[in-house]
């Protein structure tokens, strides 16, 4: 993932309602069932700070996430860097009722250029990973629980 790159967009319609939606994104309890099982707290709180490890095949990937803006049931960006790899980023779950309907709109920005020679870091392999986890898990979950 690079600046010069455009940034990573994936917008979904829920029937759930905006509230659901926001808790799905923003209670602990929850994001551990479509998310990271592994999130060890979440608070939609500017500067909040949490870390976690993700094993993946070719490494470890340490995530630090520092919460830096909250508009309750409506906006939601977190810093998104890995420990002791380059690149910087940040996310942005925006939700919007239309026709009562939740819109969420992820999209990722890039602020620093992640290392080329990792693979999990590729826009195509971003992209995949965004859609897996708000069309497949947090639908599904949200199907599931509501």
């Amino acid at each position: 993932m690079k600046t010069s790159e455009p940034s990573v967009i994936v917008s979904q319609n829920f029937t759930q309602s905006v509230e659901s939606v926001w808790k799905a994104i923003t209670d602990v309890s929850q994001m551990r069932q479509w998310f990271f099982d592994n999130i060890p707290d979440f608070k939609a709180e500017v500067g909040f700070q949490t870390q976690f490890n993700v094993k993946a095949p070719s490494r470890d990937f340490m995530h630090l996430w520092t919460v830096t803006e909250v508009i309750p049931q409506q906006k939601l960006v977190y810093n998104w860097k890995y420990e002791d790899l380059a690149g910087d980023s940040f996310v942005t779950f925006e939700l919007e009722e239309i026709h009562n309907e939740t819109k969420l709109t992820l999209t990722t920005t890039v602020i620093a250029d992640f290392p080329d020679e990792i693979p999990e870091f590729a826009h195509e392999s971003c992209v995949a990973g965004w859609t897996y986890f708000i069309k497949q898990q947090l639908v599904a979950f949200l199907q599931n629980t509501y």
